[in-house]
């Protein structure tokens, strides 16, 4: 059995890599203020921005779907990796040598799949660009580049390999370097043959397909020989870290140009995004053997946050199946705030191609925006009709209509259907856009009967949504509310900045907090060793609570108010001590509020018969509140 990572190492980790920057490897971060980031949630699809990290806190949250934690705990659920494999990975980005309890260290077998897999597939990567660089069997492959305009230099950028023709050299390999059969099988990078494993890309072009965090995860491997009986493209099966459908090849290159440009470029193959690359568009990514889709798109919009002026640009070929994909592309065009365009070069030349012919300010003028991906789709539709004839053009309208209708946004809603309108020759447009926003209508009423989505859902502020652990009970949080408004910013403060509330609030009793979700919170900051601890050890101070947290609910509420910025008042400018003070004051002052009005209450009960000793000690008790209460409200916090 793998052994346990020694805690020091796993806070050592923690420490070590700031969680913003590994977030922002797979989405756009921006100023979210009080030293918080905010980006489209990975873990939920949203059009505006819930999701934020705490670089001070070293955590996330998003006060959308609920998702939180820390750097580790990000790295496990946006690559599905168990804790180890989380923590291996952070610690190899680090330098850090990790320590393992229970047996010691043995990385041949105490690594879990997913981080040998990838392993493997550094290594065979390498390992064919070696013979690639160097192999006289490759030459082949070298005059396949050079005859598409890709030098040594090129190749070695974008890791392109060779895959020698014989049987098992790979497989071979990789064993001599400690990999099992079974590993190699499940990876994909070789297969079952009649004796044993064997190379499953053999005499081919191999191109490294990586994921958004830069790791290795299948190849696209092109077919150099006539007697190879392959696709003319092979690419990796299907495997534990290979879906076709969530990689997007050059994404590991483009991401940053990507979010700084707020600008995509979605080619149809790997010499494409190289030409693209080698051009100056430095922002050309490709999906891997299937048709550009939903989970691609999730992609580029956690990369172009979505903003007004983002722009996606698709380019096919120009002949019937180009065209099929542009079509395909369009129906997913609703899924993107971002603008959405076309691009097709003379000839039907594909940006490889036209990079050979005409050069590289070719292929950079044949990405810039022309024809909206809209625009292109309904001349597409309208183009099969005779618009000549009356018939003609009522049935281009029955077809492209619906299109137009599907268009979420009511203004450029009526814009296309204006210039539909314009395409069919039909010169009654207010006829055009009635029929439309009828369909329209007809559409959401169809679909739109169930009850109207939240306030997450419409991206709302993070402090009007209503956290999900409402549900273990009592009433459920309106922070309109100004009681449960008080008790949230105390906790916040108290996870926030402990420095500013200890030792007071370690005094505080658990039933100071009215909300049933709040009351869960603070027990776990006693669990943990209250807010004193956070003040010696800030960072793991918050994992401590964390751990602490009953269930998953709880621990969802300390994220989310470890990360949530602090609320403000009218007038107060800092989070200083005062603010604080006030803070604690008005909770306590509530409680004793409470308790005041239980003992008058209690007093009433009592009748003239009660002994007079209790009633005497229950007169006291309601003196000394009434005293200290005073006290709260003349000497504010000196009175705590």
């Amino acid at each position: 059995m793998a052994g346990r990572i020694n805690d020091e190492d796993v806070k050592a980790v923690r420490d070590a890599v700031p969680i913003d920057a590994v977030v922002s490897e797979y989405l756009q971060l921006r100023n979210a203020g009080g030293g918080n980031l905010k980006g489209l949630c990975p873990f939920h699809d949203e059009k505006s921005p819930s999701f934020q990290v705490s670089p001070s806190k070293g955590f996330f949250h998003c006060f959308g779907c609920q998702e939180g934690g820390d750097t580790i705990t990000f790295v496990m659920k946006i690559d599905h990796l168990t804790f180890s494999e989380a923590v291996e990975r952070l610690a190899g980005q680090a330098g850090i040598t990790l320590r393992y309890e229970e047996g010691g260290y043995n990385p041949a077998h105490q690594r879990g799949e997913r981080i040998r897999l990838v392993e493997a597939h550094k290594i065979a990567a390498e390992w064919y660009a070696e013979q690639l660089a160097t192999g006289p069997e490759a030459e082949t492959g070298r005059v396949f580049l050079a005859e598409r305009g890709f030098d040594q230099s090129a190749a070695v950028h974008f890791g392109v390999g060779y895959s020698p023709q014989g049987w098992d050299h790979l497989t071979r390999y990789l064993r001599g370097k400690g990999f099992s059969d079974k590993e190699l099988l499940l990876s994909g990078l070789s297969q079952e043959g009649r004796r044993g494993p064997i190379d499953r890309f053999r005499g081919r072009l191999m191109w490294p397909i990586r994921d958004i965090g830069g790791d290795v995860v299948g190849f696209g491997a092109r077919k150099l020989y006539e007697a190879d009986n392959g696709p003319k493209y092979l690419n990796t099966p299907e495997t534990a870290i290979y879906k076709k459908s969530q990689v997007l090849y050059g994404i590991d290159l483009a991401k940053k140009d990507i979010a700084k440009a707020s600008r995509a470029v979605v080619v149809e193959g790997y010499t494409d995004v190289m030409a693209c690359h080698l051009a100056g568009v430095t922002t050309a990514i490709a999906t891997c053997g299937t048709a550009f889709g939903g989970d691609h798109i999730k992609i580029l919009r956690r990369l172009l946050m979505d903003n007004g002026s983002a722009r996606v640009i698709f380019t096919f070929d120009g002949d019937a199946a180009g065209q099929k994909a542009a079509l395909r592309a369009f129906e997913d065009d609703q899924k993107f705030a971002a603008e959405t365009y076309i691009a097709i070069a003379p000839d039907g030349m594909d940006p490889c191609d036209l990079r050979l012919a005409k050069g590289d300010e070719a292929v950079a003028d044949l990405v810039e925006p022309r024809t909206p991906l809209f625009e292109f789709a309904l001349r597409q539709i309208v183009s099969r009709y005779d618009l000549d004839t009356p018939a003609g053009r009522a049935a281009a309208l029955d077809e492209a209509a619906p299109v137009v209708a599907r268009i979420k946004n009511s203004g450029a809603q009526h814009e296309v259907a204006v210039q539909l309108a314009g395409m069919l020759g039909i010169l009654d447009t207010q006829f055009v856009v009635r029929r439309i926003s009828q369909l329209a209508r007809w559409a959401r009423d169809r679909g739109g009967k169930g009850p109207a989505p939240d306030q997450r859902q419409r991206g709302a502020a993070p402090q009007q949504a209503a956290p999900a652990t409402a549900a273990r009970g009592g009433p459920a949080l309106n922070l309109r509310n100004p009681v449960f408004a008080t008790e949230r910013e105390l906790l916040k403060l108290a996870l926030q900045r402990p420095e500013l509330v200890s030792p007071a609030f370690d005094a505080y009793g658990v039933d100071e907090f009215t909300a049933p979700p709040y009351a869960a919170v603070r027990e776990a900051i006693l669990e943990a060793g209250g807010a004193e601890f956070g003040v010696q050890d800030p960072q793991d101070y918050l994992v401590r609570v964390r751990e602490a947290a009953p269930d998953d609910a709880v621990r969802a509420m300390v994220t989310e108010l470890a990360v949530e910025a602090i609320m403000l008042h009218r007038g107060v400018k800092d989070v200083d001590e005062t603010y604080a003070g006030a803070q604690l004051v008005t909770v306590r002052r509530r409680a004793v509020e409470r308790r005041i009005r239980d003992i008058t209450g209690r007093l009433t009960r009592l009748s003239t018969h009660a002994d007079p000793a209790e009633l005497a000690a229950v007169q006291n008790e309601l003196w000394i509140l009434q005293q200290y209460d005073q006290n709260l409200r003349e000497h504010g916090a000196a009175a705590l």
